[in-house]
């Protein structure tokens, strides 16, 4: 149907609105004014009767089809006959035949649902105009001069701002003083308010519900998280999806064709002797009307953005229909391990020294090589090192504190192997038994594998000092995830990880998955990855958005989880899940399954009421005020009433997501 061009607040006081207010209003007086004095007369041509009902009824043709006309005028211009056409077409046809009422119908009812068409899909786009709002207008930033009140928008990366009790955050940033639990469902979707203290970070939008706090500004005002949480979405609610490009060409080939049917049906029956020309040209009409694809058009892109509006409400980042409708149709879905289907937090659970190497030293010198790894080992091992007593002897620094020194040179990270640097002038290595030449692992390594932990080795290319096992619990809750997974008919469910093949299945064991891909390189998680995706079609991975993003970017949909705070992570995930909470995903499928469903359901019953309104019109069984009704006015609120249930769905609440 027409766009309409409209502000949000003003869908139904435009002047578009106003014309199909009077054209109706003189459509019903005409009509009752007519039913009244008891007139009945056949069509005819130039049978338009200039009595008083029908200077009403001719006045509110006028009226309301003036929002059709000027239009209708360009696209005869443009070579491009659209909905305006056809409609000021079936006006004047309906006025040529002497029968106003119909004109008049036509005219306000089709007007009617132009502002329903708005109305409807600025109610699915409220929830953005929402989020915009959620952030503060002000901001009170602390200046050496003391505290000055200055636009959020103004806000640099570095300054500090107040918030008080009962306040809204500014700005993205880090506590620097002051505690209180933050209400962080604008962003997250997390209903349960988080505590922040000194050092945590925070989110513009959301809510100090309990205490003051001083923030430090990470980035500047307009580039927060909420900021390109709401740009997304708009960028998502302008993309087509499949089902809209397949619906547009759809019906560039059904409304010529409808309106050549249309014309057929208005000159040869009546060539062939089988009827009055009124009669035909009455029905064509009514054709020319079941022609506009105005139901069939928006029942698509109502429905995306219904869903993508609401999924952002509920901490789900989508970044299209395409992405939306593939998650819908997905039945196969690859999981990232670590951070993922786990806590993704390591903690070093044994440090073991081989032939006299104290465990002590095997931890110093895995401490200062891991310093400069960005790897979740590297870091455990580092936090584990500065949390024991001394690993030197007493009077020398820790090994966190050594790890800032220069005694490491060399530095060079092996993807899915390990790490290697040049310590105190001694070449040494950190990882996986292939990084070391040829040396066979004593059976303590075997052990610990054994028992679901990660074990790294430590030592020089050709002499082993000893060995660091670490362990990372599942997720509570993944076992119910993945159950719930399987219920919503996702039935493949991979686990690819770079970790050893004892730890991954210790790992899936726990929380029900059968496949497991260990001890892959991020190439081989994109060559799988690829090898689903020709296996069965439509395939989702999950994964940290970042280590994971070629795997991501080659899975139809790539979902990252625990996106909050990571541009970089919101800007390449095709969906993101906001909160570092594992039962969105199942939200995130659940949503796109029914909006699936309610796509072809809208599409179905546009293309098939269509069709059987267009066969009654024929048979001379539909008339032009039906065809108003039923195939474009009734349709469209059909349509748009079955999007707007999408709202409806929402994440599980904690605990309704069972462990089996």
């Amino acid at each position: 149907m027409g766009a309409m061009s409209t502000t949000a607040s003003s869908v139904w006081r435009t002047p578009t609105a106003l014309r199909a207010y009077v054209g109706g209003a003189f459509w019903l007086a005409g009509t009752a004014w007519s039913l009244a004095r008891g007139e009945s007369h056949e069509a005819a041509w130039l049978s338009v009767q200039l009595d008083a009902p029908g200077l009403v009824l001719l006045v509110g043709a006028l009226v309301a089809g003036w929002n059709f006309f000027p239009k209708a005028v360009r696209s005869v211009r443009r070579l491009s006959l659209d909905m305006n056409f056809l409609m000021t077409v079936a006006i004047f046809g309906a006025l040529l035949i002497g029968e106003p009422i119909e004109a008049a119908a036509i005219a306000a009812l089709f007007s009617l649902a132009e502002l329903l068409e708005s109305a409807a899909v600025h109610r699915a786009r409220r929830s953005i105009e929402e989020l915009v709002r959620l952030a503060p207008q002000q901001a009170r930033v602390v200046t050496p001069a003391g505290e000055e009140t200055i636009p959020a928008s103004e806000i640099r990366k570095g300054q500090r701002v107040r918030v008080r009790p009962g306040e809204k955050i500014p700005v993205d940033g880090t506590v620097v003083d002051g505690e209180s639990a933050v209400d962080e469902s604008t962003v997250t979707g997390e209903s349960v308010p988080a505590t922040k203290v000194l050092g945590s970070t925070v989110y513009a939008g959301t809510l100090a519900s309990g205490g003051y706090l001083e923030v430090e500004a990470t980035t500047d005002g307009g580039d927060t998280t909420l900021d390109h949480i709401v740009r997304l979405v708009k960028e998502a609610q302008s993309k087509r999806s499949p089902s809209e490009r397949f619906v547009e060409r759809f019906a560039k080939v059904y409304t010529p064709t409808a309106t050549g049917l249309a014309m057929a049906v208005m000159i040869v029956p009546p060539l062939l002797g089988l009827g009055t020309g009124v009669e035909w040209f009455t029905r064509g009409l009514t054709l020319l009307v079941i022609a506009c694809p105005c139901a069939l058009v928006i029942a698509t892109p109502v429905t995306v953005v219904s869903a993508v509006t609401s999924a952002a409400r509920h901490g789900v980042l989508i970044k299209g229909g395409e992405y939306l409708e593939a998650l819908g149709r997905t039945r196969a879905m690859a999981f990232d391990k670590t951070g993922s289907l786990t806590h993704g937090r390591l903690e070093v659970t044994d440090v073991e020294g081989f032939d006299g190497t104290s465990a002590g030293e095997v931890l110093r010198v895995a401490a200062v090589i891991e310093a400069r790894s960005e790897h979740p080992i590297g870091r455990a091992i580092v936090t584990h090192a500065g949390g024991v007593a001394r690993v030197r002897e007493k009077g020398e620094p820790r090994a966190a504190d050594v790890a800032v020194t220069d005694m490491v040179t060399d530095f060079e990270a092996r993807a899915g192997r390990g790490v290697a640097a040049r310590v105190d002038g001694r070449q040494m290595r950190v990882g996986v038994p292939d990084l070391f030449d040829g040396l066979r692992p004593p059976p303590r390594f075997e052990e610990l594998e054994r028992s679901g932990r990660t074990v790294v080795l430590v030592g020089e290319p050709d002499r082993l000092l000893g060995l660091i096992a670490l362990a990372d619990e599942p997720r509570p809750g993944a076992a119910g995830v993945l159950a719930e997974l399987e219920r919503l008919g996702v039935h493949e469910r991979i686990m690819l990880t770079g970790d050893q093949e004892l730890v991954a299945r210790s790992i899936a064991e726990r929380i029900g998955i059968t496949d497991v891909r260990a001890r892959l390189l991020p190439e081989d998680k994109v060559r799988i990855v690829r090898e689903l995706v020709e296996e069965h079609g439509a395939v989702a991975m999950l994964g940290d958005g970042v280590n994971d993003a070629p795997a991501l970017a080659t899975a139809t949909v790539g979902i990252a989880m625990g996106a909050a705070g990571s541009p970089a992570t919101i800007e390449t995930a095709d969906i993101a899940l906001m909160a570092d909470d594992l039962k969105l995903l199942p939200y995130a499928v659940r949503l796109a399954r029914r909006a699936r469903r309610v796509i072809i359901f809208n599409i179905a019953l546009a293309l098939g009421l269509k069709l059987l309104l267009a066969l009654g019109a024929v048979l001379g069984l539909v008339s032009l005020l039906v065809a108003v009704l039923l195939g474009d006015m009734g349709a469209t609120l059909v349509v748009t009433l079955n999007a707007a249930r999408l709202s409806r769905v929402r994440p599980a609440q904690p605990g309704s997501i069972v462990i089996p």
